[in-house]
């Protein structure tokens, strides 16, 4: 009886310290990539909190969000390729500074100049350094580990971004109202939303500042030569396929709903900003919690599987989210299904990023991120025209039937060849 109640001790134990020797082996350079992602986490948690509200209080209605949405998703799209070419040549360590100085100078260009030409000029400049951001963490983070270590690393790069854009979201729900009792003003005004996002310019400068501590890595990918990955997608195009496809089901469906979530708080279920802010909190903790846990099961249960069953599990509680009018039951089904379909997200990355060759590497993020934002850049405004004449039941019911195919893609692609492959070998 005492043996029995000391195994699963022994097992908590022994997971435990797994995940402190794989966190202890993570290099100077990751561990100064995840302080940058932290600060810069913060300063975007803020941004997607109150963005959309001030742009609201200059006037703009729910279908030019879409199309600024859609605006700076479409450069990303069309700005993957030669991003991950730019990569390869500037480093990804200097990709990475300068995605993040261009998106502080962006937000601190839309304050100063609020006009309608500006506000899409610079969510165009926000689609350029987040495909440039983008393209270059997978493979920053592959090179900057080893096998051992490398779904921890993608998993709480994830899991720490999403707690600092918890945090960020907390501070920005509080952050109009703090201004408005100092100016004077109402928590709703223009000036005390534009007050409030200057602080995200200022920390965005501050996340750049660990990345110049950065040492040179010794991969010489300027060297390699510039259409070398394509020749890979020529003799393996068949898996560039399957490995991208889903992403872009599912980037169409996340766009036609995860845009407008602070919209839906506050006209469906009549929620303030602060309010709104704490819910995005809980709902970024709940996220990288997930995401925390994520590489100790992909490590015990495999990477596929993980991806697979945590996106299955996460539809019913998105029927829930779009579709009870208790708004208990809504808050539930927004933790867990933002903790659910995100906690496989850098299982996913990092199982793509370990079927290809280094020297395809670069040009598969350009593409993952090519379709990732291919769905961002059409369903918003998509969204946007059903929200003004429909509501959210359309963009909803869109969204549940995408993510199903996706997840049937994931499984029939992926999952089941290793169900085959080990029956085999077991025959």
């Amino acid at each position: 009886m005492d043996t029995e109640e000391l195994v699963p001790e022994a097992k908590k134990s022994s997971v435990l310290a797994t995940y402190a020797s794989r966190i202890r082996a993570f290099s100077r350079n990751a561990r100064l990539y995840l302080l940058s992602d932290a600060i810069y986490g913060i300063a975007t948690g803020v941004f997607q909190l109150l963005f959309n509200f001030y742009a609201l209080s200059l006037g703009y209605n729910e279908a030019v969000l879409g199309n600024m949405v859609a605006t700076r998703s479409m450069t990303g799209l069309l700005m993957a390729l030669p991003s991950g070419f730019l990569t390869d040549r500037i480093g990804r360590r200097n990709s990475i500074v300068i995605s993040i100085a261009g998106y502080a100078a962006s937000v601190a260009l839309i304050l100063v100049y609020p006009s309608s030409a500006m506000l899409f000029a610079m969510n165009i400049v926000q689609g350029l350094s987040q495909s440039l951001s983008g393209v270059a963490m997978g493979p920053y983070l592959m090179e900057n580990s080893q096998e051992a270590e490398r779904t921890y690393l993608f998993s709480i790069s994830s899991g720490l971004r999403m707690t600092a854009i918890s945090i960020g979201q907390w501070v920005g729900g509080f952050l109009p109202t703090w201004f408005a009792l100092r100016l004077a003003i109402n928590a709703m005004d223009t000036k005390a939303y534009s007050m409030s996002l200057w602080t995200v310019a200022l920390v965005s400068f501050v996340a750049a500042l660990p990345m110049l501590f950065v040492a040179k890595n010794q991969t010489k990918t300027a060297d390699r030569p510039a259409f070398a990955p394509l020749s890979f997608i020529r003799k393996h195009p068949g898996k560039f396929q399957k490995l991208i496809l889903p992403t872009l089901i599912t980037s169409v469906g996340a766009g036609l709903i995860m845009p407008f979530m602070n919209i839906f708080f506050r006209n469906v279920h009549q929620q303030s900003d602060t309010s709104i802010g704490v819910i995005f909190a809980w709902g970024s903790l709940a996220m990288g919690l997930g995401l925390m846990i994520a590489p100790a099961l992909a490590e015990r249960f495999g990477k596929i599987q993980i991806v697979v069953v945590s996106q299955a599990l996460s539809v019913p509680f998105l029927v829930m989210l779009g579709f009870s009018p208790l708004f208990g039951m809504v808050l539930v089904a927004y933790y867990m299904r933002t903790m659910l379909m995100n906690m496989s997200s850098p299982i996913y990355s990092t199982y793509v990023m370990e079927q290809v060759e280094p020297d395809s590497r670069g040009m598969l993020a350009s593409l993952t991120s090519m379709a990732w934002n291919f769905g961002w850049a059409l369903s918003p405004t998509v969204s946007g025209y059903l929200q003004v004449q429909y509501g959210f039941g359309p963009p909803y019911v869109l969204t549940i039937v995408l993510y199903t195919i996706a997840i049937a893609m994931y499984y029939l692609w992926f999952w089941r060849p290793e169900l085959k492959k080990k029956a085999e070998v077991s025959g």
